[in-house]
């Protein structure tokens, strides 16, 4: 065998080998990056792969560019007595629950769609959009803005704005009580998430009572953060969701 010839099949290897480990190297990336949105959108990743029929590729594509469109979104801090007011709100809904279920339901819907906004979020009135957004910052609890806003459209058993309806991503129409009870509750997860306070909010109360003259220097803790914040998961208070055997069907 020549030289000329050995030197050829020795390029024409390295040129496989390389070539190999190129397209290696892409499918550990696609790989990687599909389990990386599988970790971010939890459930949400599941229903996307669904919505295509079991496709993973056009999922994550998704799934990648609603975090392009949302994914620098930041959220607006909520002053404390709005988010009191929010959670007055919220507790008068569940109290509604037992004689009126639907207009409990569609209360929570709007609720969440005001707070969503008040946060930052796409603009009431623009729920797809909304709840895309909510979807890359909120993912594991956004089914129950689903589930309520569907209930809240949906009329003697047909639904009037069915975007997004369907078993994987809603309740059916035509639920009964025990189906909003369920739904209810799942969208306080989300609620709950939305006027949880955080350092942002913290600091845009020391910022508005700064100047107050029954403001207490002894309110801020040292580190920075008051004491309803101090460790970032401050949930609200708000009363347990309406019993399942008090509530009345609609």
């Amino acid at each position: 065998m020549s030289t000329g010839l050995i030197i050829a099949l020795i390029v024409i290897v390295a040129v496989v080998v390389v070539v190999a480990a190129v397209l290696t190297l892409r499918a550990r990336r696609s790989a990687g990056g599909g389990g990386s949105l599988k970790r971010r959108f939890g459930p949400e990743y599941d229903r996307a792969v669904a919505r295509h029929d079991g496709d993973e590729r056009a999922a994550a594509r998704e799934l990648a560019e609603r975090v392009k469109r949302h994914g620098s979104l930041e959220k607006r801090p909520l002053p404390s007595a709005e988010r009191e007011r929010y959670e007055s709100r919220w507790a008068a809904a569940q109290e509604r629950f037992v004689d009126s279920p639907r207009e409990a339901v569609a209360e929570a819907d709007r609720l969440l769609s005001e707070v969503a906004a008040a946060r930052g979020f796409p603009e009431e009135g623009r729920y797809e959009t909304q709840l895309e957004a909510l979807s890359v910052h909120h993912a594991h609890h956004v089914q129950g803005y689903r589930r309520v806003h569907l209930a809240a459209h949906t009329t003697d058993g047909t639904a009037q704005g069915r975007a997004g309806a369907g078993d994987a991503n809603g309740v059916a129409p035509g639920t009964g009580t025990e189906d909003l009870r369920e739904a209810m509750i799942e969208a306080r997860a989300l609620f709950e998430d939305l006027v949880t306070p955080d350092r942002r909010d913290a600091r845009a109360d020391r910022d508005a009572t700064a100047g107050h003259p029954g403001h207490r220097d002894g309110s801020v803790r040292r580190d920075g953060r008051d004491g309803a914040a101090a460790d970032g998961r401050h949930r609200s208070h708000l009363p347990w969701a309406p019993a399942r055997r008090h509530a009345k069907g609609s």
